[in-house]
This record gives C-alpha cells, structure tokens and sequence, in this order.
C-alpha cells in the first residue's frame, strides 16, 4: 500500500496475452497493475503516470526488454523505479547483462508466485526506504541553506546597526561609509589572484571584508562631542584622544563577541579594521606602530580606501582634492603610509575607485 492507503501500482511489460494473463491474475489483489505489450508502450505509460515497480520481459520485437531498460535508467524522471526482469532466458550471461543494465533483480521464469510476491515486496520496500531517505536529505540540505541565510542576513543586520550608530555620531561624512565599503570590495576583487593573497581572499573572505567595512569608525561612539564634532583642526591633546577610537572600536566588537559567548566569531575582520586602519606600512602609524606584514591584511586595505577618501571629501577644515591629487599622493605614500602591492591595485582600479566617489557623491541617496 502507499502512504495515503492505495494499492502500489505494479508495470507488467509482456509481449504474450497469457503471461500477461498469469501475472495480472497473480497480482491484481494485492496490487493495482498496468500492463503494456512492448518496450515502446512500456515507456509511454511509464512517463505518463511512473509506477511503484516494472515487471519486464527480454523477449519483444523490436525494442526488447534490455534496451527498455536502459531507456528507463537514461530518463532521470523513471530512473529510479526498480526494474526485475521476468524472462525465460536463464543463462548467467543473460542475468549479468540485465543487472548491468540497471535492474534490481532476475527472475527466470516458469514463475514461483512466492519467490515473485517475495520479491516485488522486498524490492518495493527498499525503493521507499531510498524515497524517504532521498526526502529526509533534500529536507535537510533545505533546512541548512534556510539556517546559513539566516545566520548570514543576522550578521549583515548586525554589522549595519553598529555602523549606522557611528554614523549617526559622525553624520558629516555623509556617504563615507558606502564608499569605503565599496573601494574595499574593488581592491579585494582586484587583489584575489595575487600570489600573496588569494589564499587569504576566498569569496567568504571577501564577503566578510565587504560587510565589515562600515565598522572601522565604530569606535568614534565613545570620542567626546567636544572633540568628535569640532568646526576645525584638533589640537594635539585632541588628535591624541581621537586616535584612541580604534582600541574603543576595537574593544566594542570584542565586547559583542563575548556577548555571544564566543572569543573568535565572523567579526574578526571587522576589529581589525577597527584597530589596525591607521597603522602605516613604515610603521609610524597608530595605536600600536605596527609595520609591514604585521598590519593585517583588511587594515591595509582600509587604510588606502579611508585615506583616497577622506582626500577627496570636503571637511569643515578642508576643501576636496581632485582625483588626480588624490592620486599622486597615495603614489608618494607607497611604502611608507601604504602596502605597495595596495598601492598598484589601486591604480588598475582606480577609474572604478572615482565612479564610486561619484555615485556616493555626499549629498546623494545612492
């Protein structure tokens, strides 16, 4: 019986009316059964309405039950329902050529009805064993997917709440966050088959790297308005006391880490561009003088992003520089601010770096 209480539906592929005869007559109680004279119709009826299990002669002119066979097996829709061969041929060449082709079992008739009940059963309770572990898989990989894309959408909401709070504190630059974003993905893009990066820059990597752009001014939340807000040049105790927003942007995301009970979560990228973006390749950067290979990868990246950026925006203590000097100065800067291998991927890049700063114009929704 099916699940919902019909009788499984059994194919009988038979060229001789009394076979057919017999077979029907042994198994119309207990199952429902279709019949068909040749390999031709067998197919026909198969796609028409795929049954439970096929009963199939060798034995039929023109298309004979080996080669229907292997016309089932080549259809992915009836590929899966079990085929026994039900055939006066009893060599073993002729058994091993039917199994080769695909069918789960070899009768050799004159029939034994208890050896055909017994078979058909056994090979009808295997073919829903696979159905149902076929539907438990599909479920399975559709409930890891669903799960992933949830995790996945709970990080990106998470990464942008916290930088929309430091935007809202620093709401001045405007679209700097989008456009740093952006440069961040072109260099990550442009730097993934260099040798000394790919194996860094998988396309997981890079997707973190993208998403956690917005949070390297995270730490701006805990600079005092005074200073944060200031119409003007910082003094120096006043530069001193901003530079410490990366160690509190830093300090934040290790906090929310912990909060989820972990020590190492998908925002580890995110503080060490939080940390790390001013940290220059000669090592005269801040907060920790790193230099070289020591400044994180996604630091380095940043830190030529947030600075072509912040050389082509307005300031309240600064007009915007053209691209062009925005340009000869990240040159000049190559080696001692900037990673040179950062610095050559910005200038192949560096048409899509001036369309970003165009379509992020501040002032534009984008």
């Amino acid at each position: 019986m099916n699940r919902d209480g019909e009788k499984k539906v059994i194919l009988v592929v038979d060229d001789t009316p009394d076979n057919l005869s017999l077979v029907s007559g042994l198994l119309k109680d207990t199952y429902k059964v279709k019949i068909a004279t040749n390999g031709e119709m067998a197919l026909h009826v198969a796609k028409a309405a795929p049954p439970d299990l096929i009963l199939l002669d060798i034995l039929m002119p023109k298309m004979d039950g080996y080669e229907t066979c292997k016309r089932l097996k080549e259809d992915p829709i009836l590929a899966d329902i079990p085929v026994i061969f039900l055939t006066a041929l009893s060599k073993v060449e002729d058994e091993q050529k039917g199994l080769t082709l695909g069918a789960v079992d070899y009768i050799v008739k004159p029939i034994s009805p208890p050896i055909l009940f017994s078979r058909i059963k056994t090979h009808l309770t295997l073919k829903e064993a696979r159905d149902f572990l076929k539907d438990k898989n599909s479920y399975l990989e559709t409930e890891v997917i669903r799960r992933m894309e949830e995790i996945t959408l709970t990080q990106k909401v998470s990464i942008v709440a916290m930088a929309s709070l430091a935007e809202t504190r620093d709401n001045e630059t405007g679209n700097h966050l989008r456009r740093t974003q952006q440069y961040i993905q072109e260099l990550a893009l442009d730097l993934q088959e260099h040798e000394r990066f790919q194996d860094y820059l998988t396309p997981e990597k890079i997707q973190l790297l993208i998403q956690s752009a917005p949070l390297h001014d995270i730490g701006k939340v805990g600079i005092p308005d005074h200073i944060l807000l200031k119409p003007g040049r910082l003094t120096d105790e006043e530069f001193e006391l901003m530079k410490t927003h990366t160690t509190l942007g830093r300090d934040a995301i290790v906090r929310a880490e912990l909060l989820m009970g972990q020590r190492e979560t998908f925002l580890r990228c995110a503080k060490e561009i939080a940390l790390s973006h001013h940290e220059k390749w000669d090592g005269s950067g801040y907060p920790e003088g790193l230099a070289g290979e020591e400044i994180p990868f996604p630091a380095r990246l940043m830190a030529l992003a947030d600075v072509y950026d912040a050389l082509i925006s307005k300031r309240v203590y600064k007009n915007p520089m053209p691209h062009d000097v925005a340009h000869a100065i990240i040159i000049n800067e190559s080696g001692k601010h900037f990673d040179p291998a950062v610095v050559e991927s910005f200038l192949r890049i560096e048409n899509k770096f001036k369309e970003i700063s165009e379509v992020f114009r501040d002032g534009e929704e984008g």
